[in-house]
């Protein structure tokens, strides 16, 4: 068995390496489509559906994939899924698929599924695959979501289609309209990680949490799943392992 089973994947994407508050992968749809709390819970629940399929297939395919075409490959799974998801949106869910507009076939670029299936999905199992898979994609939707609530309620007073505008502007107070433009996502998602952050390092002084475990200078053969392990020894302090390998 891999050394990447070791942990509950599940439990491990939702929360230990959450790709967007620990990774900090996705980086691009998290800013761009967070205007909202509904538009965070869409494309994080779209690339939920589109990460698990992938995982699946590409676990169940690993040994016939030659290894010299696995990325063209792994892209051509992803690409499918994410046309399929995408019909369905038009088809059932035409107001949230032009909210979403561009970012959806831009999926299969999102480097958390393509990531997941080269670090995780291609060298294990299919079950646990498809646990990884949906706890990346739960872990994108919760932090999606959440950064969507927060600058829905600061910038319109309203959240989910619910407002509360009218009683909060009775009491004197006015939106923040920043935090409904691309500054307010870069606001918003700065604050959660400095507060995540404060709390972990909490942890770790209780006992609670461990440090960062030192890098083993092998990036082809490491068995972690964070990439930040692979550039940070067990105290934090940059290893540059990335740049003597040859790893950007």
């Amino acid at each position: 068995m891999n050394e990447t089973n070791k942990t509950n994947p599940f439990i491990n994407g939702l929360i230990k390496e959450n790709p967007t508050f620990v990774l900090m992968l996705g980086m691009c749809p998290t800013l761009a489509v967070t205007t909202s709390a509904i538009n965070g819970l869409g494309m994080g629940l779209t690339t939920t559906v589109v990460l698990t399929l992938s995982n699946i297939i590409i676990s169940a395919l690993r040994n016939v994939i030659p290894d010299k075409v696995r990325i063209p490959a792994f892209i051509v799974i992803i690409a499918s899924f994410v046309t399929i998801v995408g019909q369905f949106l038009e088809a059932y869910l035409p107001a949230l698929n032009s909210a979403l507009g561009m970012f959806i076939p831009l999926i299969v670029v999102n480097c958390i599924i393509l990531g997941r299936a080269e670090a995780f999905a291609s060298k294990n199992k299919v079950f646990a695959s498809a646990l990884d898979g949906l706890g990346m994609g739960l872990g994108f939707t919760v932090a999606l979501t959440l950064i969507g609530c927060v600058r829905e309620i600061l910038g319109s007073f309203s959240v989910f289609g619910i407002s509360f505008k009218a009683p909060l502007e009775a009491a004197g107070l006015s939106p923040i309209a920043i935090f409904v433009m691309a500054p307010g996502a870069f606001f918003v998602l700065a604050a959660i990680i400095a507060v995540m952050s404060v709390i972990r390092d909490k942890q770790i002084k209780a006992g609670k949490e461990t440090k960062i475990r030192a890098c083993n200078k092998d990036c082809a053969s490491c068995g972690d799943d964070g990439c930040v392990h692979r550039f940070y020894d067990e105290n934090g302090a940059d290893t540059a392992v990335g740049k003597k390998e040859g790893v950007q």
